[in-house]
């Protein structure tokens, strides 16, 4: 009997929280990926309680996850209304105005979530994309560098930092952060091309074009990676090897007009004027507003 109790006692503050808010029980399928069904069990829980602030962050949440950002940007200014301090409803709304290209108002948004919850890492990673978005690379540094202070660290912050430094043209420190990056996570071939095009940049073009065959064995079917090793193969001279880079992303991306256009001019270096004229014409007809190709048909 006295088990019994004490699993009684242990058990019933859990009730009496499931009995204060049924929304908190859908926190689990949002965790999952579950949107469509977190979505539908809040409908019922604010059509029986259309006051219910958690309900509506909670499926403001929830419609993020399946794209509808309107619907989320309704929701969460109706529980934010009701309780001005809710740091992650101002984080998940600035998280819905960024994804419809509102960066400013999204930064207004990340700012509160901030001042509420100066802790909250994942609303100085938020602000730090917007900011990058509208070009404010130095302040989106920082905020990528809060995050990773704030912790815990991992491969996406010190990724950011590193795409945020290179932007800012300190190409070594980039490199150091993605090495960071890797040392977490092996498996992402996009941490290998941002360090491969890092190595570009400071004429490293050996170790760019290694990194670009990682990222290759990693994502065969990536044709941006086959054109990027094949800009750092032209750089050695390696026109032959250019070129079957250019060809593999071409097959892969037949629309590929930056391809088109540097295949033609490893063409044109190699005196092989047709078929870089032919190039030039395709990366025109994918792109007509590419202006490059046209100068070069004219020079």
């Amino acid at each position: 009997m006295v088990r019994f109790a004490l699993l009684l006692m242990i058990m019933l503050p859990v009730l009496l929280q499931a009995q204060q808010n049924p929304a908190e029980a859908v926190k689990i399928k949002i965790q999952s990926g579950d949107y469509t069904g977190a979505r539908q069990d809040l409908n019922k829980i604010i059509e029986s309680n259309p006051k219910n602030k958690l309900a509506l962050a909670l499926r403001g949440k929830a419609r993020i996850g399946l794209e509808d950002y309107y619907g989320a940007i309704a929701d969460l200014t109706q529980a934010l209304e009701m309780d001005s301090t809710i740091a992650e409803g101002y984080n998940d709304r600035g998280l819905a105005k960024m994804n419809l290209g509102d960066d400013e108002g999204a930064i207004l948004d990340f700012n509160k979530a901030i001042k509420f919850n100066p802790k909250m890492a994942d609303a100085y990673t938020n602000r730090g994309f917007a900011l990058y978005n509208i070009e404010e690379i130095a302040d989106a540094y920082f905020d990528f560098s809060k995050a990773l202070e704030i912790g815990p660290a991992d491969a996406d912050k010190y990724y950011n930092c590193g795409v945020a430094k290179a932007a800012l043209g300190e190409y070594v420190s980039a490199i150091d952060d993605y090495n960071r990056a890797l040392e977490l996570d092996k498996k992402d071939p996009s941490l290998y091309n941002f360090r491969a095009i890092a190595y570009d940049q400071l004429s490293n073009f050996q170790l760019a074009i290694a990194d670009y065959a990682e990222a290759i064995k990693l994502a065969p079917q990536n044709p941006d990676y086959y054109e990027n090793r094949a800009i750092s193969k032209t750089s050695l001279n390696d026109f032959k090897g250019a070129l079957e880079d250019y060809n593999k992303a071409i097959e892969l991306n037949p629309n590929y007009t930056l391809a088109y256009m540097n295949r033609g001019i490893v063409y044109a270096n190699r005196q092989m004027n047709d078929s870089a004229l032919a190039d030039y014409n395709k990366a025109i007809e994918t792109n007509p507003e590419m202006d490059i190709p046209y100068y070069n048909i004219a020079s």
